[in-house]
């Protein structure tokens, strides 16, 4: 996609977000762009799912085509979870303690311990065991990928950390990580051997299987 379509269909995507639902000739008033080629935007972003659209019928005349964002269209727009998830957890340890912030973690830690261990609970072998655990972390944000080393080993690798700015502040974060691992897998054979809080560009984990 070239800088000026993406362009536009941003555009269009920031006036649905302001004004709710508009029509093709408010988009074509508002973009100063011709009807073609504001439907061409509009195509090419239901199709991708990121907006939709409705009829309404008109007393007089040909029925009216609304658009508005679809739920999935959300994702586009600017969060900023992870810094008031750090503002939060600097205000515990003000008020509270490093030790409740501490207990948070370890609260987390125990809550997705659980979580992971239903998931892996059918899998009868470690290799498929670290492949559901792969599939768990991408479908939390991730990018994880596994390979094998060896016989014995296998490296997980971690391209993106959704809780960055978090664990960047507290790195007991990382640590939980790490025993979160150890405890859905039973096993005290993983190391991470390097994470992005360090400077790296991505982390790894080293499992031992025998």
């Amino acid at each position: 996609m070239n800088a000026i379509t993406k362009s536009t269909k941003e555009k269009i995507l920031d006036l649905l977000k302001k004004e709710e639902q508009m029509t093709v000739n408010d988009l074509t008033h508002r973009l100063e762009i011709t009807h073609m080629a504001v439907r061409k935007h509009l195509n090419s972003l239901e199709k991708d799912g990121l907006i939709a659209s409705k009829t309404i019928k008109q007393p007089m005349g040909r029925p009216l085509q609304l658009y508005t964002l679809s739920n999935k269209a959300q994702s586009h727009f600017p969060k900023n979870y992870e810094g008031i998830s750090v503002e939060f957890l600097h205000d515990i340890k003000e008020i509270h303690g490093e030790e409740s912030v501490e207990l948070l973690f370890k609260k987390r830690e125990d809550r997705l311990t659980r979580e992971y261990s239903k998931r892996l609970g059918n899998k009868s072998t470690v290799q498929e065991k670290l492949h559901e655990l792969t599939d768990i972390q991408n479908e939390k944000g991730y990018m994880a990928e596994l390979t094998r080393v060896d016989e014995n080993t296998f490296e997980l690798t971690e391209y993106n950390c959704p809780i960055f700015s978090v664990a960047k502040e507290y790195k007991v974060a990382c640590r939980c990580e790490t025993e979160l691992f150890k405890n859905i897998l039973g096993t005290e054979r993983i190391n991470r051997s390097c994470c992005q809080t360090d400077g790296y560009s991505h982390c790894k984990f080293l499992f031992q299987i025998n």
